[in-house]
């Protein structure tokens, strides 16, 4: 039995290496039972870990954090064995980690922390606080793309919020997943077990998890599986945090850097196979710099070569369902009157794919609109910025983006309708810990990373303290006089009545 046999009546089931189908490891499949007590256990531990203060929490995300430093060249190892991406990238993806363990981890406090709240010349004589409690056990469903850094972006800031994690990770990265968790105890092996831990399995698991009585489930997946969550989360009104696909979009002006856009596309199409949800997938170029910005993407891309060993750019397809998806898009851009500048179906070599580039594909073609998570990208010629900002928003997803222009950047950016956009780069937001990270539309809800995500994993409490009384002036008391309101009468015109 394989990862890719999701049958839910095996116990047991094997991760593999995606590019010899090599066996890594055999896993149990938690059923219903195990992830009840699995939400259990955490439940218990919930009561420890959210009443440590800020500051020892902080200690042990820390010691966590250093930990997976520590054990970088084998955890990498593991990530390139059962993802099969390049070791570096594996790496490149622990850096990531490490660095959103310590933004949530140093800044919780002063996010999360007890604010005081000016109650207004009404309420004078009150105090007002706003004050963050843990939500208790948050359930985390995560993907096989980047197995730690994309799950990462909810468990350290739900743990450094005070809540206990369940984490199931995707049945093609069991391994990755669980050494994850594991670096958490062997780094703090003192604290209760149930903080972070993980369940094992396939679609049932993650179905299980979501009806376990969680307080909150954060997911990164399909938008169709998303939904499904959705759906069934309702059943019990758990809130969600949903990060789906997307079908990011890049636009190139005609005063754009067009050597440093082309390389970048070029990377941000291929790298980890083109299996990122927030990567680039469309592009669209003024017609002035077309020409030449297709040919220098066609040229680095034809120099850039999937494979296993040392010398490889990307890995093999992690998930083999996937392969199909990618084959059918290329077919369908052709049909569509597209071009392949660079590979078309014959691209498709076993579990690794070589890049492949389409140009003026037509914009109801499925390769345009739909995700394909795979080293290929569609490249349009647009008579300018309106046209291309049209076409970029014209998308059901809206998750990541960028522009490449010297003197319109920013302008550009800010009329996209997308969670995040990259200015003279790509995918730079997701690198730097305190800018949220999430999309609009199809590709989710909710946002992980910097403050918001903090938030995300926390309950607002309101407090107001009477601090004295006030005689007659008791506003939500029948002691109130009549005078009183007269007072206000005469007072809100002055306070409240001028347009300025």
């Amino acid at each position: 039995m394989t990862a890719t046999d999701t049958s839910p009546d095996q116990d047991t089931f094997t991760s593999v290496d995606p590019a010899t189908g090599e066996v890594i490891a055999t896993h149990p499949r938690a059923d219903e039972a195990a992830v009840r007590a699995a939400v259990a256990r955490a439940r218990t531990a919930a009561a420890y870990w959210g009443a440590l203060d800020f500051d020892a929490r902080r200690a042990h995300l820390l010691r966590w954090k250093s930990r997976v430093v520590a054990d970088s060249a084998e955890f990498s190892a593991l990530i390139h064995r059962e993802n099969g991406k390049p070791l570096d990238d594996a790496y490149l993806e622990l850096l990531l980690v490490v660095e959103h363990i310590d933004w949530a981890a140093k800044h919780a406090k002063k996010v999360l922390g007890p604010q005081r709240i000016a109650p207004g010349l009404l309420m004078s004589n009150f105090a007002a606080r706003l004050e963050h409690r843990p939500l208790g056990v948050v359930g985390v469903i995560g993907p096989w793309n980047y197995p730690v850094y994309t799950p990462n972006g909810s468990i350290a800031y739900a743990l450094a919020a005070g809540n206990t994690v369940v984490f199931k990770p995707s049945e093609y990265s069991t391994s990755v997943g669980n050494y994850f968790a594991e670096s958490f105890v062997r780094a703090n092996p003192e604290l209760p077990q149930g903080i972070f831990a993980t369940v094992n399995g396939s679609g049932a698991t993650g179905a299980a998890l979501v009806a376990a009585g969680v307080d909150k489930i954060a997911f990164t997946g399909s938008t169709a599986t998303g939904k499904r969550i959705m759906a069934a989360a309702a059943e019990t009104l758990t809130p969600v945090l949903l990060e789906c696909g997307g079908k990011d979009a890049v636009i190139v002006a005609a005063d754009a850097d067009l050597k440093a856009a082309a390389d970048a596309v070029a990377w941000g199409a291929t790298a980890n196979s083109g299996q990122t949800c927030a990567g680039v997938e469309r592009v669209y170029v003024d017609r002035s710099v077309r020409d030449e910005f297709v040919a220098e993407v066609t040229r680095i891309l034809s120099e850039v070569k999937p494979g296993s060993g040392a010398g490889a750019h990307y890995g093999p397809m992690t998930m083999p369902s996937q392969i199909d998806i990618v084959k059918r898009h290329i077919e369908a851009a052709l049909r569509s009157g597209g071009t392949a500048a660079l590979g078309g179906p014959e691209s498709i070599k076993g579990p690794y794919i070589d890049p492949v580039v389409l140009v003026d594909v037509d914009e109801d073609s499925e390769a345009v609109r739909e995700e394909t998570f795979g080293p290929t990208v569609t490249i349009r010629t647009v008579e300018g910025v309106d046209e291309a900002v049209a076409l970029a928003n014209a998308n059901k997803y809206g998750l990541g983006s960028a522009v490449y222009s010297r003197r319109r950047g920013l302008e550009i950016a800010r009329r996209l309708r997308a969670g995040a956009t990259s200015v003279n780069s790509v995918l730079s937001f997701a690198a730097i810990p305190g800018l949220p990270f999430g999309g609009v539309g199809d590709s989710g809800i909710g946002r992980i990373h910097g403050a918001a995500g903090l938030r995300e994993f926390a309950r607002p409490h309101s407090i107001a303290v009477q601090r004295f009384a006030i005689p007659g002036m008791a506003l939500l008391s029948y002691t109130r006089t009549p005078s009183t309101v007269a007072l206000l009468r005469r007072l809100i015109p002055i306070l409240h009545g001028r347009n300025k």
